[in-house]
């Protein structure tokens, strides 16, 4: 049982460059995880692994979008059970860094942001004192900060500092009334014995604009072995006061069509050694990265780089919190300056290969449209094409319609140069072809057409930009004209498709239907597959291969519907996705849903399968004949573009 004592108080010793715990000398060492990216079942079992290893804290992220994608709506249940996932740490015996946002980055969707506000003003400026924007961040916080209050380490709770923004001086706007703006609401409603932090890269420039008068000033930087010049960045604007880096990097975030990055154990292990021997702070970013499950990937800019399902980042704890060699020898580290009592690492969680599972087609995007939206989801229809987040379809697809209204005889260009982020281009059902962002030469096809056909543009948001001025204008699906030749298209149909939410049926396992495939056989019309995973007495964490699909989204049901995440092993590096233990249902069937927007591996009823193993496959990329084919599409070629 945790006891509380009366009296607490946590302070920052200036001129002993310390922090104080009820007056006694107080060092941290942290690690980063994330409530958002793991099942609420198993949070003690990671905060355990971590406490094991002989941290005394956490830092984690509150995603504001998390909570509330709809305006009116406010969620803290279940996986986002915030309060409890904090009361869970100190049951743990672990102390809290929060980093309360409102902007989070960590390649998280939007960096946090709810895009209904991008439904109200596309042309808000995030991260300002622009007045659409603070209009919510003031709704939101004066729900967020009263939670939290009671959490706080002089109020009895774990919660030792509460961040304001993330990072603030890598940002353009440079809006100091922005800073002042949060440091006041978060005093007012936190009161003024909180200490309250920034955290920017660790480089004067990043510093001028990231600082503020009256919140304690941190940095962040990976392994290095001159604690002395990483630190001097910080020691330039805070003279005294204790060493802090709140992200030590542990490893490294991916991106899709690149290589798994991996950062050294040996090298982590010294770096840190070296660290905590010189005094300072620091927190391991990340200590488990966990999972973007359904839509929550952000996606880097300027160069558009989605990030993939998996943010298991080459932590000490793996996506599946299981423990490394990284985490024991960081450990090892942790144990010649933190002097607790030895803790036993709890054993990591069983996984299983469930086998092979056949995929039967349950029909096309339009055959099913009626059943990928909510009832109260109407078609949207205007003049020209409206974005996403203006009809409320705030993340995955949605399919744009329009019916020619005159013959195209000969071949005429079809250029959708709004496309945000991949739009799969049908005719009648039949595809014609794939339009890019950030693809010059694949924003538009050469087609024909007769007048009534129906021209179909299945839209993939996969994922609004979490970092830099790209930020701003993040609007998602056909945010430009559509033209044919010199025409613009006009009078348009908008239908949100929302996978996660089609309901088998008996009917869907009886189908005997296919889609539609294009004439040089490289795509087929985006379409809804159903297999059926036996009964579980006691279903385990296990992974679902897709080696031989192609890219789309994945879901399973039972009583409820979990979005697993994207896969795309055409791209790589991740291959499978982790499916935790509490997403099946014991003594029933499971049902796995496969989104497929470009090629199933089969073209009959029979040979479509996935398959469910007992590892991790998340450095490699998929080979076959169809994958040869389409390696051209991958579309990221780009220059690596390194961020904090």
């Amino acid at each position: 049982m945790h006891v509380v004592k009366a009296n607490r108080t946590f302070t920052i010793d200036y001129d002993n460059n310390m922090f104080r715990m009820d007056g006694k000398p107080f060092r941290y060492v942290s690690g980063s995880i994330h409530y958002s990216r793991i099942p609420s079942y198993y949070w003690k079992d990671r905060l355990q692994k971590m406490k094991a290893a002989g941290l005394n804290a956490i830092q984690v992220y509150v995603p504001w979008n998390f909570h509330q994608m709809e305006e009116n709506e406010l969620n803290f249940e279940g996986d986002k059970d915030l309060v409890g996932f904090i009361k869970q740490a100190q049951e743990v015996d672990l102390f809290v860094i929060l980093r309360a946002g409102p902007y989070i980055c960590g390649e998280w969707d939007f960096g946090g942001f709810p895009p209904y506000i991008l439904a109200k003003n596309p042309n808000t400026i995030f991260r300002t004192m622009d007045s659409t924007y603070i209009k919510y961040v003031d709704k939101w916080l004066e729900v967020l900060y009263p939670m939290l209050k009671p959490l706080l380490y002089i109020n009895g709770g774990p919660v030792l500092m509460v961040q304001i923004e993330n990072e603030y001086g890598s940002y353009f706007a440079c809006d100091y009334d922005y800073l002042r703006y949060l440091r006041e609401k978060a005093l007012a409603h936190l009161g003024h014995e909180v200490i309250l932090i920034t955290t920017d890269g660790s480089g004067d420039g990043y510093l001028k604009c990231g600082n503020l008068e009256g919140v304690y000033a941190t940095v962040d930087f990976g392994v290095t072995m001159d604690p002395k010049k990483a630190f001097q960045p910080q020691r330039d604007w805070e003279p005294k006061g204790p060493l802090v880096n709140s992200e030590f990097y542990t490893g490294w975030l991916d991106h899709w069509g690149f290589k798994h990055s991996t950062t050294g154990l040996d090298i982590v292990a010294k770096s840190l050694d070296v660290l905590l021997a010189y005094g300072a702070n620091i927190n391991m970013y990340m200590f488990e990265g966990g999972t973007n499950f359904g839509y929550w990937n952000g996606a880097n800019y300027p160069a558009f780089l989605p990030v993939p399902t998996s943010y298991d980042y080459d932590g000490p704890l793996t996506e599946a919190g299981d423990v490394t060699d990284k985490y024991l020898a960081l450990r090892q580290v942790i144990s010649k300056y933190v002097k607790t009592p030895p803790m036993p690492i709890p054993a990591n969680t069983p996984k299983m290969a469930y086998g092979k599972i056949e995929m039967k087609f349950a029909g096309t995007v339009q055959d099913l449209l009626d059943k990928l939206r909510k009832p109260s989801q109407k078609p949207v229809t205007a003049t020209y094409p409206v974005y996403m987040q203006a009809f409320g379809q705030y993340q995955g697809y949605a399919l744009y319609r329009h019916i020619f209204k005159q013959d195209y005889p000969t071949a005429q260009n079809l250029s959708v140069v709004g496309i945000r982020d991949r739009g799969y281009v049908m005719i009648d059902q039949v595809p014609v072809g794939l339009v890019i962002r950030e693809r010059i030469h694949n924003l538009s096809l050469s087609i024909t057409t007769k007048k009534g056909q129906t021209l179909d543009i299945l839209v993939e948001n996969q994922g609004h930009i979490n970092f830099g001025s790209g930020i701003n204008n993040n609007t998602k699906g056909i945010i430009h004209n559509v033209t044919i030749g010199t025409t613009i298209l006009t009078d348009w149909e908008m239908y949100p498709v929302s996978p996660e939410l089609y309901v088998p049926s008996t009917d869907t396992v009886k189908s005997t239907g296919t889609p539609y495939y294009s004439k040089d056989g490289r795509f087929m019309t985006p379409s809804i597959y159903v297999g059926q995973m036996p009964a579980l007495t006691d279903p385990q964490d296990t992974y679902l291969d897709p080696t031989t699909w192609s890219k789309g989204q994945t879901i399973i049901t039972s009583n409820m519907a979990y979005n697993i995440g994207r896969y795309w092993p055409i791209a790589g590096p991740q291959i499978r996705l982790f499916v935790p233990k509490p997403y099946l249902a014991p003594n029933t069937v499971n049902n796995v849903i496969m989104f497929e927007l470009e090629m199933a591996p089969c073209k009959t009823q029979a040979g479509c399968t996935v398959e469910f193993k007992d590892e991790p496959l998340i450095n490699a990329t998929a080979h076959g004949p169809y994958h040869k084919l389409m390696s051209q599409e991958i579309g990221y070629n780009y220059k690596w573009h390194s961020f904090h």
